[in-house]
């Protein structure tokens, strides 16, 4: 078999996709674990997780799909909103943090291409260095702008499920909360089923182009 071709990836783009997505998912979910700890939950923090060493937070298999299919996810932090001062606030932030911490990394990603390429740092580099550096930061912008816009898919188990989940009225909250055990399972469907998630879940995350497009625009990369 040509693992080329069982990847999402070409093999040259692999060791770039991977330290990418060990970056995003480590810092996404450090965001999640620091910020209620901050708000006085000290689960994740007595669970290890406010942390920025990747072991704590990496799932194999949820890294391993997003090479395959294009989506996985990290260990999710534990957190126990009945610990915060104001349990809805408090939650909306912590959730919202995660997603948004990805977004931080790509505008932050596309303002250091865009001074290398722009100060001619890289203008005694080699073919091999410009392309690396290149695939690395290309790959550092659209994936991050990937995982913000696909972690606020209101959907259990992501972050946007979690937002939702907190702005709801009570009475809302506690259907939520009855069917959130399926909601997994139409998750997994949207997601897995071409079909279906060309007419749910692909139409959110086609503006990761338009939103990567608009970061090199803004630091002078096109």
């Amino acid at each position: 078999m040509d693992m080329g071709s069982f990847f999402r990836y070409s093999l040259e783009e692999l060791p770039f996709v991977i330290l990418v997505l060990i970056i995003a998912f480590t810092v996404h979910e450090f965001a999640h674990a620091y910020s209620a700890y901050k708000f006085g939950d000290m689960t994740a923090y007595n669970a290890g997780r406010v942390t920025l060493n990747p072991m704590s937070h990496l799932d194999v298999l949820g890294t391993l799909l997003i090479l395959i299919a294009g989506f996985g996810w990290a260990k999710p932090v534990p957190v126990n909103r009945g610990r915060f001062k104001h349990p809805r606030l408090m939650g909306v932030i912590v959730s919202a943090v995660g997603p948004l911490s990805n977004l931080l990394i790509a505008f932050i990603g596309a303002a250091i291409f865009g001074a290398l390429l722009n100060f001619g740092v890289l203008a005694e580099a080699s073919d091999g260095v410009i392309k690396a550096v290149q695939m690395f930061f290309l790959y550092l912008i659209q994936l991050n702008v990937l995982l913000f816009l696909f972690n606020l898919i209101p959907l259990p188990p992501l972050d946007g499920y979690r937002i939702v989940e907190d702005l709801a009225p009570l009475h809302v909250r506690l259907k939520m909360a009855q069917y959130e055990q399926w909601g997994i399972y139409a998750f997994l469907i949207m997601a897995l089923i071409p079909p279906i998630s060309r007419v749910t879940i692909q139409p959110i995350l086609a503006y990761t182009s338009d939103i990567t497009i608009a970061l090199l625009r803004m630091f002078g990369v096109m």
